[in-house]
């Protein structure tokens, strides 16, 4: 269950200016943990990774890759929060020996992908967005932008990856940008997705998972190349986490999808909580419960492998 305070807050809407803050108060308080900054969104806000661990095995969770899934980013930075707590106060992370467990796997995470987009969805393209013409003709006028996945160009940065990405534009037949589904003229056009390819391949992962939302589910194979072990995994996230394991077909250009095809290690995209988009900040600790069981799940899967 959730822990009870903390520095990461459950209780309002979650944008770049909460996470950015909270990471700072996070280096405070857990002087081990490492944060760097692996790029730049659009409009130049750094993106930002957190270490958790030193251990071998290295495994990168991200959220926040689509705008209006923002809820993610408050679940991926509590997870963050309490494992950095357990390992400096020498307490269990959810019942287990985190100590042991940050010996043997590193945990990664970039807790918003698209912190742009996350920011239109909660605070609109007001008069001084350097983006609003461009931003209200695509979203057919309105000032709504709930409803809103894409980044700031309009691009959907999950549909961006050198993964049978001609297949899926095809597939997905939007002409343009707009509030989804555009996968931009060619993949790894956006600068938000080229971050996440150039450091997952600087880091070399043994095992990935982002974090979307919503309909209670996890996504572990692409076209075959996944490895024998995924599907076993997946079926270990399913039991913790309450989510239904689903062997998916017809998507591709996924961040899941390119990492399984490029290095045939398991991959997972984790479609957490159920409802419509965006869901509301009471599914929150919930959603923290099932989804942090899985993360725990995931790290003590590649520990007993060393």
């Amino acid at each position: 269950m959730t822990t009870g305070s903390g520095i990461v807050s459950f209780e309002r809407p979650y944008g770049y200016a909460e996470m950015i803050r909270d990471l700072e108060r996070l280096r405070e308080a857990y002087p081990t943990m490492n944060v760097t900054t692996i790029g730049a969104s659009v409009m130049g806000k750094p993106l930002q990774a957190v270490r958790v661990g030193g251990g071998p095995k290295r495994v990168f969770a991200n959220a926040a890759f689509h705008a209006n899934e923002w809820i993610t980013a408050p679940i991926a930075m509590r997870f963050v929060e309490e494992a950095a707590r357990a390992l400096r106060d020498g307490t269990p992370l959810l019942g287990r020996d985190a100590a042991e467990l940050f010996s043997r796997v590193t945990l990664w995470t970039a807790p918003m992908v698209n912190p742009d987009g996350v920011e239109l969805v909660l605070r609109g393209a007001g008069a001084d967005h350097p983006h609003r013409a461009a931003l209200l003709a695509w979203n057919g006028g309105s000032e709504d932008f709930s409803g809103w996945k894409a980044n700031v160009r309009g691009v959907d940065l999950n549909d961006q990856f050198p993964a049978y990405w001609e297949v899926e534009r095809d597939r997905r037949d939007v002409a343009g940008p707009g509030p989804r589904d555009y996968t931009g003229e060619a993949p790894l056009t956006e600068p938000e997705a080229q971050a996440i390819a150039r450091f997952t391949e600087a880091k070399s992962f043994d095992a990935v998972v982002a974090l979307h939302t919503q309909g209670r589910e996890i996504y572990w194979n692409y076209r075959g190349a996944e490895p024998p072990e995924s599907e076993s995994l997946a079926a270990r996230l399913s039991a913790v986490s309450g989510y239904e394991a689903v062997k998916l077909t017809g998507s591709d250009a996924g961040y899941k999808d390119w990492f399984i095809h490029r290095f045939g290690r398991p991959g997972f995209t984790v479609e957490a909580g159920f409802g419509a988009n965006p869901l509301p900040l009471d599914r929150l600790p919930g959603m923290y419960d099932e989804t942090s069981a899985l993360l725990l799940e995931l790290l003590l899967a590649y520990a007993e492998s060393n």
